[in-house]
């Protein structure tokens, strides 16, 4: 273990920062943006294997700078606490749980939509061509021109970055050391980890729903971060009910 690193947490650093080096040296990122990053289903462009590779990808520098120093601050504590095997479990399935939250948030928002432009008069695949080329195709009314621009993002959006994983590493964090206290960089006053990861992830949930950004740009997929951080709750705290279960996985 390199000193204030551990083992996962390292590997996991270098993996990202490769990806990231990748991305800004091939092609203009053009490449593996499309390979790697995480697309609506519904897009020609989505792939499964992106459910997992869109997690070590980043958007740009001050991305991956902030993600990489929660997830050395964050995830040396929480790995040392519970070791490697557990926290590469939480890290993954904080990732998959915001996988799972801002799709289905992206399906809440498209379906509705999608299902007034299809009683529109429109086709599925006249819908599909418009989203791809960006471009009308046909005589479209006003307001199936403004379904169709309600829309166009979502069908459109590509996913990246650790953030999911993060805000899961970030609230086992908070289960573990409650009284720890935490501070945003552009609000320096100290928090306990019990008030202050709640209200982050409040925050978070209230940008999602608002569209009003608080603390991170406006295109920040918000309910990964909820996904993240409520998987990584869920499995704390079931550890924490069955830690002296002797049939546990872990043992």
């Amino acid at each position: 273990m390199i000193r204030g690193i551990t083992d996962s947490v390292k590997h996991l650093l270098i993996i990202n920062v490769i990806m990231f080096i990748g991305t800004i040296a091939i092609q203009n990122g053009v490449p593996f943006r499309t390979w790697f990053a995480l697309y609506f289903p519904e897009n020609d462009l989505f792939q499964p294997w992106q459910i997992f590779t869109h997690m070590f990808m980043h958007g740009g520098f001050m991305h991956i700078l902030f993600n990489m120093f929660a997830l050395w601050m964050f995830g040396t504590a929480v790995e040392t606490q519970l070791g490697s095997k557990k926290f590469l479990f939480l890290y993954l399935s904080a990732g998959l749980g915001a996988v799972l939250f801002q799709l289905g948030f992206y399906y809440f928002n498209y379906i509705p939509v999608h299902t007034e432009l299809i009683a529109s008069g429109l086709t599925d695949s006249q819908i599909i061509e418009m989203f791809t080329s960006n471009e009308t195709v046909g005589n479209i009314s006003p307001n199936q021109l403004a379904l169709l621009k309600e829309a166009y993002p979502t069908y459109n959006a590509a996913m990246v970055g650790a953030s999911g994983c993060i805000m899961g590493i970030l609230a086992a964090f908070g289960m573990m050391n409650p009284e720890a206290k935490l501070m945003l960089i552009f609000l320096p006053i100290p928090i306990k980890a019990k008030y202050f990861i709640p209200g982050i992830i409040l925050l978070d949930i209230i940008s999602a729903i608002s569209g009003q950004s608080f603390f991170s740009p406006s295109n920040t997929a918000y309910m990964a971060h909820v996904g993240g951080a409520l998987t990584g709750f869920l499995i704390m705290w079931y550890w924490k009910r069955t830690q002296f279960n002797k049939n546990r996985w872990d043992r």
